[in-house]
């Protein structure tokens, strides 16, 4: 039994039973203005309800005024999609696939722990705003080949982004993409928005000062499809509002957008771990 399953069956739903009207019979037309008002209350309450905004790199962001935005959002080529329980379900799927990568070898274990610590608070938000039942429907509901995940080039530009913000950088036909390497046959490669590369840039020094390799700050080409393998760089995981953090021999440190900040770590491969010394008495 997967690690996500047994988190959704231990994860207690809570749900307020519905009360009967006390309401007399003779003061009915007083009840319907009270409901029309309530009604009107709900509306306004409902337009302040929090929403959480997600990629497919599971980076996230909270906003208490949803209203102002579109489904879609895209942010320095990161296009967030405003989480619903079907879009719940998918990323779950994503991550039943990460896991399978990971326990074959494909998917390194600090990646995958990555992505599990961001699902782990999609999830979390997930339950308490939709409830474990909407999700477990969405869930067994959900036909993840039908499904359109959020695109940073969707159909129509009108949803893709805050519509209240002009576009923060020139369509993506009219930037320089990013490869590297440029030699080589790699079957895959990850766009890169030129932001990322510009943080990558101002850490590169320092990183490979510490021992970094070039290609594992900036490689956006692989041999399986991102973010499975080992060949892509620091690049592939800083967009978005993201920035980076501490720098060590062995990690470096992204950072997520404020208010959570939630820091992950970027490990480097080529470089002994702490995992692996625990592992090495086991032998």
């Amino acid at each position: 039994m997967s690690l996500l399953r047994i988190m959704m069956e231990q994860t207690a739903a809570e749900t307020v039973p519905n009360r009967p009207s006390n309401r007399e019979p003779e003061a009915a037309d007083k009840g319907k203005e009270e409901k029309t008002r309530a009604g009107d209350r709900r509306k306004d309450d409902s337009r302040r309800e929090p929403a959480l905004f997600a990629a497919t790199n599971l980076a996230f962001w909270e906003t208490d005024k949803p209203h102002y935005y579109a489904r879609d959002v895209g942010i320095d080529g990161t296009c967030f999609r405003r989480l619903d329980p079907e879009y719940y379900a998918w990323l779950r799927h994503k991550m039943t696939l990460a896991r399978k990568a990971a326990d074959s070898g494909r998917l390194p274990a600090g990646a995958f722990e990555e992505l599990r610590t961001r699902f782990n608070a999609i999830h979390a938000w997930a339950i308490e705003h939709f409830g474990e039942d909407a999700l477990r429907s969405a869930v067994q509901a959900l036909d993840p080949k039908a499904y359109s995940p959020p695109s940073t080039e969707p159909p129509g530009t009108s949803g893709s982004r805050n519509l209240q913000e002009p576009p923060a950088t020139p369509p993506a036909a009219q930037r320089e993409r990013h490869i590297y390497p440029k030699e080589g046959d790699w079957p895959f490669t990850h766009p890169v928005p030129p932001s990322a590369v510009a943080k990558v840039d101002a850490i590169r020094e320092e990183a490979m000062a510490k021992g970094w390799r070039e290609a594992r700050l900036y490689q956006n080409r692989g041999r399986f499809r991102f973010p499975c393998g080992e060949d892509y760089g620091l690049v592939c995981f800083v967009d978005g509002d993201e920035r980076i953090g501490e720098i060590t021999r062995q990690s470096i440190e992204i950072i997520g957008p404020p208010p959570r900040e939630t820091v992950l770590r970027f490990y480097n491969p080529d470089v002994e771990q702490p995992w692996h010394r625990k592992s090495a008495g086991t032998h």
